[in-house]
C-alpha cells in the first residue's frame, strides 16, 4: 500500500476564529488547524500546524491542508480539494 500526499484549501472571509473552525471542518480541519481537526474525531493522527510565508499577491487568509494517507489508490486518482476563494490556488484542478 502506498502512501500519498492529499492536498487542500479554503479561503476564509476574516480572521475570525469561529469561521476559521467552521471552514476548517468544511476542509476537514483549524484555529489552529490541528484543534479543529481534533473535534472532528481525528485524535489518532499527527498534525502539524505552520504559518504560510509572506508572498505579495498572495491570497490572504487561506487555510491549507496536506495530509499523508495509506491507500490503494494510483497518484492519478487522488482528489485534491481547494474550496470556496481557495480554487484561485489551483485552476488545474476540477472542482
Amino acid at each position: 500500500m502506498a502512501v500519498r500526499a492529499v492536498r487542500g484549501a479554503i479561503q476564509v472571509d476574516a480572521d475570525d476564529r469561529q469561521e476559521i473552525l467552521e471552514r476548517s471542518a468544511e476542509l476537514v480541519t483549524a484555529e489552529f488547524p490541528a484543534y479543529a481537526a481534533r473535534l472532528l474525531g481525528l485524535t489518532d493522527v499527527p498534525l502539524l500546524c505552520a504559518t504560510e510565508i509572506a508572498v505579495p499577491g498572495a491570497l490572504p487568509r487561506t487555510l491549507r491542508l496536506l495530509a499523508h494517507v495509506e491507500t490503494d489508490r494510483p497518484r492519478a486518482q487522488i482528489r485534491h480539494v481547494y474550496l470556496r476563494g481557495a480554487a484561485a490556488l489551483r485552476t488545474d484542478v476540477p472542482q
